[in-house]
């Protein structure tokens, strides 16, 4: 179970600071500037307080193409309501309220991510929900949205597939979802269509590459 620090918006503050994604120069978003210091930190604060590790703290590639997609085309998410699974740092849902959804939630299990969630959305005026369910779990019901959109969620096999399953029932009911994708060890292309491209550069503190070239996909039913 997901845990966080006894004052998470303290903690937030005191270990990141503001910084405009490389993709996504529009916002600024609470990140670490340096790998290891942040990640030092919350290991300091998981002997004391069983705070989890921080990936929150870092605006990876898939979240990124997914919200230049959505800024770039903001007719995808403009009056929609709109679902942003396993936020992280929360940009693809400040894209979706940046272009206009009529309301949207960021989901994520780890509370000290939606905490970031929430920090973030108040340094650009934007308003937004957020929710810690388990979306993945058996017999969780489906969010009610219009638009939903995951953004670099293939990096674990057992996670990528219960996601992919979990986002094709989403398209079956008759959403729009959207997955963003920087070529993740167990990301498959099978019954997706291929939206946009781009090349994002990243840290090598973080990636194997100081570039990941990374797809914004539809996913389909089937």
């Amino acid at each position: 179970m997901a845990r966080q620090a006894a004052d998470p918006e303290g903690f937030i503050r005191a270990n990141t600071a503001l910084a405009a994604p490389a993709m996504v120069p529009e916002f600024r978003l609470w990140l670490a500037s340096e790998y290891v210091p942040i990640w030092q930190a919350t290991e300091d604060w998981l002997e004391r307080q069983n705070v989890d590790p921080p990936y929150w703290a870092f605006c990876w590639p898939g979240g990124q193409a997914i919200a230049r997609y959505l800024l770039d085309t903001p007719n995808v998410a403009r009056g929609r309501t709109a679902a942003d699974f396993a936020t992280g740092s929360g940009i693809s849902s400040l894209a979706a309220a940046r272009s206009g959804a009529s309301r949207v939630l960021a989901n994520d299990i780890d509370p000290m991510a939606l905490a970031a969630v929430r920090l973030n959305a108040a340094e650009h005026g934007l308003e937004l929900a957020t929710d810690g369910t388990d979306w993945l779990a058996e017999g969780a019901a489906l969010p009610e949205a219009e638009l939903v959109v995951a953004g670099d969620v293939c990096y674990e096999r057992e996670m990528s597939a219960r996601t992919i399953a979990w986002l094709r029932r989403n398209a079956a009911a008759g959403r729009t979802v959207l997955l963003g994708d920087p070529g993740r060890n167990y990301f498959a292309a099978d019954g997706l269509e291929e939206l946009a491209r781009y090349a994002i550069p990243t840290s090598l503190q973080l990636e194997n590459r100081g570039m990941r070239e990374t797809v914004v996909w539809r996913v389909l039913s089937r």
